[in-house]
């Protein structure tokens, strides 16, 4: 959520800045207006309960000083002034719940260095690292490999819970438990993060505290009956671990690391990633989410983003660091850059992080602060998050850029003490 003051002084800014992001549907315009309209029924308010209080003292005089008709008069004005009060309150209060639902629509105006561009097709590629591996044979892509190899099984997911679902088998379920546990370790032990197991299920207004909602509703699965809202990402919970609190002097940076599945409702058309593992309702990912002090946000941002690439270059998979740009970012990041692994098989890039600074529009909207000081006046902390990395597509490009002639695949050496040596599957 913006702050509506930095809004009013700062229209043409805001209008630049939701053209860039080629939101045309962003109600900021509606949001100014309903908020002059706000503060006019506020001030109108006060105004009459101003007259209401000076008004009642008069009564009272006005009887001890025997003119009846003169008080009765004014006792009949502040009958009609709290009428009028009680209209005006109503009023306000269904201007405010529009002007809170415009406010929460209203996306995160982008830093200045994001490239500018409609879609994704304006996505900047800024740095790659390692070599494409070669074949002396054609690759397979993963939906044979992992069918073959007997560690994924397509079919039995699909028959128990329909498209996009799959069960890990074997060495694919464990490859996945140590990748987890290892990307765990390395954020806890070397980078500084704190491990959390947060609720998989969270209320509406977690939701809204992260941007899922309500503008992305639709894509998140929920129970209805008890507003629980399974998360599309650990971020939702561990982000709002400290909703409605103020950190004391001293407490940031905070750091914090989650392994959990993630649950997304892909809507998709017909036939786009409907092979493999790629794009699934289900999924595991550790995620990464930082608290920090507004000044330190861009710095952060770099190590967050560090902190996923060094694991990649540890288990030897070339990848590319890409700068999304204005029309392709995410509704509440002011810059991301996404962390894509080459994938042999697929013969494509695929996304396995996006590491993104909020500024304080999160906080905002979850109501995170802290104290710069003793006895400073609380500010909104800086929020980051970040994909350390996500699952199963690193097991794709394991698999695919690993495999052998005779179908066999030989892992990297960085997972040896998680795997007690045993790095061949096959």
């Amino acid at each position: 959520m913006l702050d509506i003051r930095w809004m009013r002084e700062n229209r043409p800014a805001l209008a630049e800045a939701m053209a860039k992001l080629h939101d045309a549907e962003a109600p900021w315009e509606r949001a100014l207006d309903l908020d002059e309209e706000r503060r006019a029924l506020i001030k109108q308010g006060e105004s009459l309960r101003e007259e209401r209080n000076a008004g009642s003292k008069r009564i009272g005089n006005l009887f001890r000083e025997k003119k009846a008709d003169e008080a009765n008069a004014l006792k009949q004005r502040m009958g009609e002034i709290g009428s009028e009060i009680a209209q005006i309150d109503d009023q306000l209060r269904q201007v405010e719940s529009s002007f809170h639902d415009a406010m929460m629509r209203i996306p995160n105006p982008p830093e200045e260095d994001v490239p500018v561009a409609p879609d994704e097709e304006g996505n900047v590629v800024v740095s790659q690292w390692g070599d494409l591996p070669g074949f002396d044979f054609e690759p397979q892509a993963h939906w044979d490999l992992g069918p073959q190899l007997d560690i994924i099984d397509f079919e039995r997911g699909v028959a128990t819970a329909g498209s996009r679902f799959y069960f890990l088998k074997g060495a694919g379920a464990r490859l996945q438990r140590v990748l987890s546990n290892w990307f765990l370790d390395v954020h806890i032990q070397e980078h500084g993060f704190t491990e959390l197991y947060p609720p998989m299920m969270v209320r509406g207004h977690a939701m809204e505290g992260t941007g899922n909602l309500p503008k992305f509703g639709e894509n998140l699965y929920r129970d209805a009956e008890e507003d629980y809202w399974l998360i599309p990402t650990a971020e939702v919970s561990v982000t709002n671990l400290h909703r409605d609190e103020i950190l004391e002097p001293g407490a940031l940076p905070l750091y914090y690391v989650a392994s959990t599945p993630c649950f997304r409702r892909e809507k998709v058309s017909a036939g786009k990633d409907a092979r493999g593992i790629k794009r699934v309702h289900q999924f595991q990912k550790v995620e990464m989410v930082k608290f920090v002090e507004p000044a330190t946000g861009r710095e952060e941002l770099e190590t967050l983003t560090r902190a996923a690439e060094v694991l990649l270059e540890r288990l030897e998979l070339p990848y590319r660091r890409v700068a999304i740009a204005t029309g392709d970012l995410s509704f509440v990041a002011a810059i991301k850059y996404d962390l894509e692994v080459w994938a042999a098989g697929c013969q494509e890039w695929l996304e396995v992080s996006s590491c993104s600074l909020f500024r304080d529009f999160q906080a905002r909207r979850a109501n995170i602060r802290y104290r710069p000081r003793e006895g400073a006046r609380p500010e909104y902390v800086y929020t980051l998050n970040g994909s350390g990395l996500a699952l199963p597509r690193v097991i794709i490009a394991l698999l695919e850029n690993n495999q052998r002639a005779d179908g066999t695949i030989r892992l990297p050496e960085a997972l040896a003490s998680y795997l007690g040596g045993d790095l061949e599957i096959g």
